[in-house]
């Protein structure tokens, strides 16, 4: 059976926070703003990508440009700590990937 794709594009922004949880406890233990700063972007991708389903029209094409802005937040968060020696590039490669991938999908659905 085919789930909705509400249900496959939020799993896969849950799915981004769930990966993203040990390298913001990283950046937590060496930078505490850069860390909450991480931590409100990566919900804010959840937060709007729900909201922008449950909308019609132009404020749902906003309510996704945003969730897409956060992604995009979120990985910069993530590229800083790796800049600044928080962890490896290494151990971001899979979840930077996995960001690139759901931000395509975000932009597909605010030219619905």
């Amino acid at each position: 059976m085919h789930k909705p794709l509400r249900y496959e594009v939020l799993e896969q922004a849950v799915g981004i926070v769930e990966r993203c949880r040990p390298l913001v406890d990283a950046i937590q233990r060496r930078d505490r703003d850069l860390a909450s700063q991480v931590r409100r972007a990566a919900s804010s991708v959840v937060l709007n990508t729900a909201e922008a389903f449950g909308t019609a029209g132009g404020n749902a094409r906003l309510r996704f440009e945003t969730a897409r802005g956060s992604l995009y937040e979120t990985q910069a968060g993530i590229r800083t700590a790796v800049a600044w020696g928080y962890f490896t590039s290494e151990q971001s490669t899979g979840l930077l990937a996995a960001m690139e991938e759901l931000g395509g999908r975000l932009y597909g659905l605010s030219r619905r």
